[in-house]
């Protein structure tokens, strides 16, 4: 079963975290489509562009998995419309992307995660349909905790 042409259910529902608790982490329908809709709106451009493959790290949580993580109870990824990818593959750079998309695609919410001012860690990406912010944002961490930054 596939996400969209480049994106595999079983890897937008991997968790090493749900696996090793024994959570269950999968999405319901609206999850589903909502997951479906930021593959071919953000992730399906942005791999054409880049020219290969770009791995996502996180894509679906469910609220137990992504509470498991400690993530926030807000998250986008609970609801299947957030993504976070990662350039290991020498394509194109996580900061290329960040750009492209900047100047390219409709998104919701675009944080450029740690790294340095040349090159973010990864890139969280999400999209809402109809109702998208394109805020760009910039996690760092200041006395240990993740603090998020409007760029």
């Amino acid at each position: 079963m596939k996400i969209s042409n480049h994106i595999t259910y079983r890897e937008a529902i991997h968790s090493n975290t749900a696996k090793r608790l024994g959570i269950e982490n999968k999405p319901n329908d609206q999850q589903m489509q909502n997951m479906q809709i930021i593959a071919e709106k953000v992730f399906e451009p942005l791999r054409e562009w880049v020219g290969g493959p770009i791995k996502v790290n996180s894509f679906f949580r469910s609220p137990e998995t992504n509470k498991a993580i400690g993530g926030v109870s807000s998250s986008q990824h609970c609801k299947g419309q957030a993504m976070d990818i990662d350039d290991v593959y020498g394509h194109k750079t996580n900061a290329e992307m960040f750009e492209y998309v900047k100047d390219n695609l409709e998104f919701d919410q675009m944080i450029w995660e740690f790294g340095d001012d040349d090159n973010p860690n990864w890139l969280h990406i999400s999209y809402v349909e109809g109702k998208n912010r394109n805020r760009l944002l910039r996690a760092e961490k200041i006395n240990g905790r993740t603090a998020y930054r409007i760029i």
